[in-house]
């Protein structure tokens, strides 16, 4: 085996190098075959064949590889479980270990072996698209939570990424996280003040109202900070920006 394999979590990979890399870059079709790697503790080595499918199990950890026509769940939909750890239901994990366990100390016939193993494989990529597609649904969800207390508590100059945390009820750590995007938390909250910036500079109402105010009111400590962090996002001074879209 060629990769590791952490307890509870599966890898899932197309097979063959040149597979490999056109799954990356999504291109050129779906790959001939997948391959799953999970951990199965006190399993006996064994090296199996059956047509496009196949069952390894070296060092404790399992390879299933299956022809990626023959699952019923499609290359489209596995794609964000590719060359990352995913996390495997311990019930599903204590079902697989199990049915290996039980298919090593069986004789076969190599058709009914490859419909068991493809069909086992499809469970076990199933669970895992679910519940990867649930931690990614709780990430936009808490992310979401998050835009929205900022963009609620963006007046408020001592707005911070603990205050965030603590009104999400989650660790300052797990919300750093949900802005790993480059940007991060104080750089969302930067962005979000500058754009409401812009839309009090461009509203024609607003065209009176000093700049110093405009800058309070989007959360920033003084106009001096509020023009510079303006004109480095921007290009434009607060007071060029308005004069160029003609609020006044």
């Amino acid at each position: 085996m060629d990769a590791e394999v952490a307890a509870g979590q599966l890898v899932v990979r197309a097979s063959g190098a040149v597979a490999v890399r056109r799954a990356v870059e999504g291109r050129g079709g779906d790959p001939a075959s997948l391959q799953v790697l999970l951990r199965v503790p006190r399993l006996p080595a064994a090296d199996l064949a059956f047509g496009d499918c196949s069952l390894r199990v070296r060092g404790g950890t399992v390879l299933l590889t299956v022809a990626t026509a023959n699952l019923t769940v499609g290359f489209a939909e596995l794609r964000p479980l590719l060359f990352q750890p995913v996390p495997l239901d311990r019930g599903l994990h204590a079902l697989v270990v199990s049915s290996v366990a039980h298919f090593l100390g069986l004789t076969v016939d190599p058709h009914g072996a490859r419909a068991y193993l493809t069909g086992l494989t499809e469970l076990v990529l199933r669970g895992a698209l679910r519940t990867e597609l649930d931690r990614a649904d709780a990430i936009a969800t808490r992310r979401r939570a998050a835009i929205s207390y900022i963009r609620d508590h963006l007046t408020d100059p001592t707005l911070s990424a603990d205050r965030i945390a603590d009104a999400l009820f989650i660790s300052r750590r797990r919300l750093y996280q949900l802005f790993d995007d480059g940007e991060g938390v104080s750089g969302r909250i930067r962005t979000m003040r500058v754009t409401r910036a812009k839309e009090l500079l461009t509203d024609p109402t607003q065209g009176d109202r000093p700049i110093s105010e405009i800058a309070r009111h989007c959360g920033f400590t003084n106009a001096a900070h509020f023009s510079r962090t303006f004109r480095k996002t921007v290009g434009h001074s607060p007071r060029d920006y308005r004069d160029k879209t003609g609020s006044t």
